[in-house]
């Protein structure tokens, strides 16, 4: 799984956060970093619809096993969405990365947007480390997949942002 995407350091982005240091001042700087975050944003909602909405199948109970539906209502699921961040910058390499914040996660979570990228998460059962159980994510690839298909959309966004603060500074 690819732990963030990145648009950074192309060379537009570079020569154009120069010009922007000697001629636009912090106004116009504030104004593009905005831009490129709100370029991120469709990629970010994206991720965390995906990782919301995407399917895990367990092998299902065994017969004459006890238990029911959990009591829960996917604060999983959601506590992964909450992972997902922006971050914008605009100094020495300036750009938008979208990644998954570790540090947003539950500690026994950590390498569980992983493995549903992968397409299998193993867990414990209630914490139970004597008990396993194994859920597929169908599809697989929430992660790379989502960031296949958003990436072009996010580079032209940005491309276009660019294009425009270039015609300003000219």
């Amino acid at each position: 799984m690819v732990r963030s995407v990145q648009i950074l350091g192309t060379g537009q982005l570079v020569t154009l956060s120069r010009r922007l240091r000697t001629a636009g001042g912090p106004r116009l700087r504030q104004n593009t970093a905005r831009r490129i975050r709100r370029a991120a944003e469709p990629l970010h909602r994206d991720l965390q619809q995906a990782i919301r909405t995407q399917p895990l199948v367990s092998e299902g109970r065994k017969p004459g096993k006890r238990g029911g539906r959990s009591p829960t209502t996917r604060p999983f699921r959601a506590m992964l969405a909450r992972g997902v961040r922006i971050s914008v910058r605009s100094g020495a390499s300036p750009g938008a990365r979208v990644w998954m914040d570790w540090t947003r996660l539950e500690p026994k979570a950590n390498g569980v947007p992983q493995q549903i990228d992968e397409g299998r998460l193993r867990h414990p059962v209630f914490d139970n480390r004597k008990r396993w159980a194994t859920q597929w994510a169908r599809p697989a690839g929430w992660w790379t997949r989502t960031v296949r298909d958003g990436t072009p959309r996010m580079r032209a966004e940005i491309e276009r942002v660019l294009g425009d603060v270039r015609r300003d500074l000219e």
